[in-house]
């Protein structure tokens, strides 16, 4: 029988428009050996790595009156320099200018006739550093089985790991006659597919929906939970196909001296340092920020090895006192875990993966399944390895996550710690959000508030 998509798969496939391209990225920055770090290298080291990823060879089929879901196929004329590209900054590349490529490449959607992934390497960059920006289609992201791309590329040496030698011969592609009678034989057996692939293919987006609802289970029913919706902010808005894309730097150092002197979690820091940041955004926009007022974040976390949680949680944005920001996040997130409403690594390993940076696919996958209404941004927050990593000999010195945008949501940030450091990647509509910058900014000036009030 084909490999076919799964539902969840297929329906990112489906909720796919023009404004929301639904592939993840990342943004990783290498300092150039003496050896060198090129093209030729790169091409070579993802072709090695490319057994690691068998899916990363094929490409969407589907079947003929959408008769069932698409089959995963492999591609016959699988050209892995198409996927492994090279860019040049004008030297000496600024890390605006390569904000400005990250933004432009996330902007435009993947090829559908090809495998659904694409790797850029970057070239020109000031101070002896190259640049590698991946984009891989949620479809393709379905968890340790099924890795994004970035994940595999990195070794924890600057010898790089090599798998054992194996000669891939793409499989047959099967006929439409053939994928016909697959899906007839499907439908014999369970004959309700029938009906949902119909109205899936047809873009019934209230049963499409529903299908990502039901894959990720537990996910789902925490999420529902919430009794009102989101409050009213100018990060909900129509938004274009077009991104901007900015980052912020910080210390890991400083997030647990947070910890140290007022309690609560590492992830705690990093949501009152939002909160903060966001407060005086809002105020450097002119908008009404009053005591009660908050921003809805949905914010999808590892918590333990073994345990993720996904949480609607209101940051307090209205409240001017950065600790007493933190306490209200840290009281918001004690009970939610206390609720019992963390979902077990297993049951989303099925949808996103557990390893960076594969997890951060789990909150755009959160995000494009459910009502705008719920939530008005997504924050993903994934521990990273706190060792060097190392790509064809290149140490990798920062790495910034680029989460896609759900419909109507302005804004996505994605935060990875990596040796020592917190990377913030913020994605963002071009129109709704071009001080994106300012925002980034304030995101380390709310960490320096907070540190503020650390004792030394």
């Amino acid at each position: 029988m084909p490999d076919r998509l799964s539902a969840l798969d297929a329906s990112f496939l489906y909720l796919e428009d023009s404004t929301t391209p639904m592939h993840v990225g990342g943004v990783a920055v290498f300092r150039r050996p003496r050896s060198g770090f090129d093209y030729d290298r790169l091409v070579h080291l993802i072709e090695r790595r490319l057994s690691f990823v068998p899916r990363y060879r094929r490409k969407v089929v589907h079947v003929p009156g959408r008769l069932a879901r698409p089959v995963w196929v492999d591609d016959q004329d699988f050209d892995v320099t198409y996927h492994v590209r090279r860019s040049a900054l004008p030297k000496p590349g600024t890390d605006r200018q390569l904000h400005d490529l990250v933004a432009r490449l996330m902007s435009r959607p993947l090829d559908h006739a090809r495998p659904l992934w694409e790797v850029y390497l970057v070239e020109g960059l000031a101070r002896n550093r190259t640049a590698v920006i991946t984009k891989t289609h949620q479809a393709m992201v379905d968890g340790l089985a099924a890795p994004e791309i970035g994940q595999v590329m990195l070794d924890v040496s600057p010898t790089p790991r090599e798998p054992a030698e194996s000669l891939w011969m793409p499989e047959p592609a099967p006929s439409p006659a053939q994928l016909v009678v697959d899906a007839l034989a499907e439908v014999v057996q369970r004959p309700g597919e029938l009906v949902e692939n119909v109205r899936s293919a047809t873009l019934d987006t209230v049963a499409t929906v529903r299908k990502v609802g039901n894959a990720v289970g537990g996910l789902a029913s925490a999420v529902w939970s919430a009794a009102t919706p989101a409050p009213g902010s100018p990060l909900n808005v129509r938004i274009s196909p077009q991104r901007r894309f900015a980052v912020a730097r910080t210390r890991l150092d400083d997030f647990r001296a947070i910890r140290g002197a007022h309690g609560g979690s590492v992830n705690d820091g990093v949501l009152a340092v939002l909160s903060g940041a966001l407060r005086d955004w809002l105020l450097s926009r002119g908008e009404v920020v009053g005591s009660r007022t908050t921003i809805r974040a949905m914010a999808p976390m590892s918590v333990r090895g073994d345990e993720v949680a996904a949480y609607l949680v209101d940051l307090p944005v209205g409240e001017p006192n950065p600790v007493v920001r933190l306490h209200h996040v840290s009281h918001a997130m004690r009970a939610h875990r206390e609720s019992g409403q963390s979902v077990a690594a297993q049951t989303l390993v099925r949808f996103s993966g557990f390893a960076p940076p594969t997890l951060h696919a789990l909150g755009a996958r959160a995000a494009s399944s459910f009502s705008k209404r719920l939530f008005n941004v997504v924050v993903t927050n994934v521990p990273g390895p706190q060792v060097p990593l190392y790509a064809a000999g290149a140490r990798m010195i920062e790495m910034f996550p680029v989460v896609p945008l759900a419909k109507n949501q302005a804004l996505s940030i994605g935060v990875t710690s990596y040796d020592g450091d917190v990377y913030f990647g913020l994605n963002a509509d071009r129109d709704a959000m071009p001080d994106v910058d300012v925002l980034a900014a304030m995101v380390e000036e709310s960490v320096e508030e907070l540190m503020g009030t650390v004792s030394s």
